[in-house]
């Protein structure tokens, strides 16, 4: 009870902290495992026991990522995870495997230490992806089809480890081991059948059942259950218990009841992956960083420098653009949570001398914290926001008549309606997965950046009649504004405006017609209500008129002083002020009959 309140209050301090100062949520949850640990103020006895523990929430998130990756999907994904996963962790490794044997190790050790140093943290990549929505774009797809290899190979790594480390003691007991070593093989075949069959025909009809049930919990507890034991049975054979989380959220990804197992274990994934990751921070051994710091930082520059140089190279193979090759680099320079493993098993083995394994084990976990601060890096010096993540579609002159920037909700309507009278526009949209939903819907849209002047030609900015700007970022969508109005002046604007201010701004900018997203709509809910209060439907419309005219009045004549915001200010409430008591006058002028159920004009009925 007293170590979960230190983890609890601990990660409520550092974690909001490193998330404000533009760090991350790993790089906190790694500090704050630090500041509990040995070195600081030694709250946590046992560091091994928690990482062990808090390995859970890595398998509650690749059961999570399974559930997003039907088997369709990951067959379709095969040449990626194999080709792309075998090619990162060849290129990687040899690139490492030099520096070992230039210290003077064995090559037993330098395979060892290389191929543990090769493998990426699925946590801290897979994490970043999802909080910058890139899982759907290139960058995303070819970095978890690495990371998925990796799993995959983090078990015969382990296997490589020990074989390395007892290979010169095995002498003539190597056909026993060999004989072992089948029977192995046959558990962890028969355990992957297992899983395949409970996940077909066994989960199903439980999740069916519980589901029926009154009591809701029970569905949390099934959730649980399945994880934890897919990953026990796993555990039990020597395979990686993430391996087989993921593998049964993937079986489980075309069932009815994937989004409720998901709402109900991502609670506990994000709570254990913390505490992996403070794990992580405790069990560092920074007094090596005291006693040997131009080893360790040596060390770390290179492992992370060395893996960023081939992970570019291999991102020119597999036809990413130079900046997403860049954010790659950056996105898996880390060594991952499965390294510890391995040289700990290279330890075991004998393969790995103690000092070297802790000095590995140190630079490992310091390089998930480089990862964060690359990442700013990137962001400032590196990144650009009018860089589409992939390559902009080719878009036919169809000289369509309407040129539309933006698909989502506001964008769909304006295209339905256009399409329904027989009016085809162009399309463009900067989200990947916008444009793919879309078009498996039937819709013709195209991926690309409508703030380029060279794409909004292509798409025939030049021939068109009317440009529709319905992105909803004001910024972006400005620029789209100023864009049209240098390069094709007669051509005529209706943009979506966020609110008022935004309006102004569009106003200024030479826009002919201007709406903002939400006034009709909130107008029209405004009307509803007044008729349910009674009004006659007539007398209500003519209020929402009379408003609708006051709104678009007070925009035209408050352009001019907007930047005074003193006066602006004044004159909004004069303004409120004046028209609200306008509206008292003439509900002043009405009379409400008794037992009519409605609002009558003094001169009779309204037409």
């Amino acid at each position: 009870m007293n170590q979960a309140i230190v983890f609890l209050a601990v990660a409520l301090v550092f974690v909001p902290l490193a998330v404000r100062l533009g760090l991350g949520s790993v790089l906190g949850y790694l500090v704050a495992g630090v500041a509990i640990g040995p070195l600081g103020l030694g709250l946590v006895s046992d560091p091994a026991a928690l990482l062990h523990t808090s390995e859970l929430g890595v398998v509650l998130m690749l059961f999570v990522i399974g559930l997003e990756l039907e088997p369709q999907r990951l067959w379709a994904m095969r040449r990626a995870v194999f080709g792309g996963g075998t090619a990162q962790m060849v290129v990687c490794t040899a690139l490492l495997m030099p520096l070992g044997l230039l210290l003077g190790w064995s090559w037993q050790a330098a395979l060892v230490a290389a191929s543990a140093l090769a493998l990426s943290s699925t946590a801290i990549v897979v994490g970043l992806l999802q909080e910058r929505h890139l899982m759907a774009l290139p960058v995303g797809r070819h970095g978890f089809s690495m990371l998925l290899f990796q799993d995959i190979a983090a078990i015969p790594l382990l296997g490589l480890a020990a074989a390395l480390g007892s290979a010169a003691a095995a002498g003539a007991g190597g056909h026993g081991a060999a004989g072992g070593g089948l029977t192995q093989l046959g558990l962890q075949a028969g355990a992957v059948v297992a899983v395949v069959l409970l996940g077909r025909y066994a989960a199903y009809p439980a999740m069916r059942f519980v589901a029926t049930l009154p009591v809701r919990e029970l569905f949390t507890a099934l959730a649980l259950l399945l994880v934890l034991g897919v990953a026990a049975l796993m555990q039990a054979v020597g395979l990686s218990m993430g391996l087989g989380a993921f593998l049964a959220g993937v079986l489980l990804a075309g069932s009815p009841y994937r989004h409720a197992l998901e709402s109900d274990l991502l609670p506990f994934k994000g709570l254990l992956l913390g505490l992996f990751f403070m794990a992580v921070g405790l069990g560092m051994q920074l007094g090596l960083l005291a006693s040997q710091p131009l080893q360790v930082l040596l060390g770390l520059l290179l492992v992370v420098a060395l893996k960023a140089v081939g992970l570019w190279l291999l991102g020119r193979f597999i036809g990413l653009h130079p900046r997403q090759r860049t954010l790659l680099a950056v996105l898996l320079s880390q060594v991952g949570e499965f390294a510890f493993v391995v040289l700990a098993a290279g330890q075991l083995s004998g393969a790995l001398p103690a000092d070297t394994a802790a000095l590995l084990t140190l630079i490992a976990a310091l390089s998930m914290a480089t990862t964060p601060l690359l990442l700013m890096v990137h962001d400032r010096w590196l990144a650009t926001d009018d860089t589409p993540a992939r390559p902009t579609d080719a878009i036919e002159p169809e000289h369509a008549p309407v040129l539309l920037a933006g698909f989502g909700r506001y964008g769909q309507i304006v295209a339905r309606l256009l399409l329904a009278t027989g009016i085809r526009p162009t399309v463009i949209d900067h989200d990947a997965d916008t444009v793919d939903s879309a078009r498996r819907a039937g819709f013709a849209v195209h991926f690309g950046d409508a703030t380029e002047a060279d794409l909004l030609a292509a798409a025939g900015a030049g021939q068109a009649r009317v440009m529709v700007v319905a992105i909803d970022d004001p910024q972006q969508a400005s620029r789209v504004v100023a864009l049209v109005r240098e390069h094709w002046p007669a051509l005529r604007i209706v943009a979506r405006a966020r609110d008022a201010v935004h309006a102004m701004d569009l106003m200024e900018d030479g826009v002919h017609h201007v709406q903002r997203e939400l006034f009709e709509s909130s107008l029209r809910s405004g009307r509803a209500v007044l008729e349910a209060l009674d009004f006659e439907p007539f007398h209500a419309r003519t209020l929402a008129d009379d408003f609708r005219r006051y709104s678009e009045g007070f925009l035209r004549t408050a352009r001019a002083d907007r930047h005074n915001q003193d006066d602006l200010i004044r004159r909004v409430r004069e303004a409120r002020e004046q028209f609200e008591r306008q509206m008292q006058a003439d509900l002043a002028r009405q009379q409400h009959r008794p037992g009519d159920g409605g609002w009558q004009r003094d001169d009779g009925p309204a037409p």
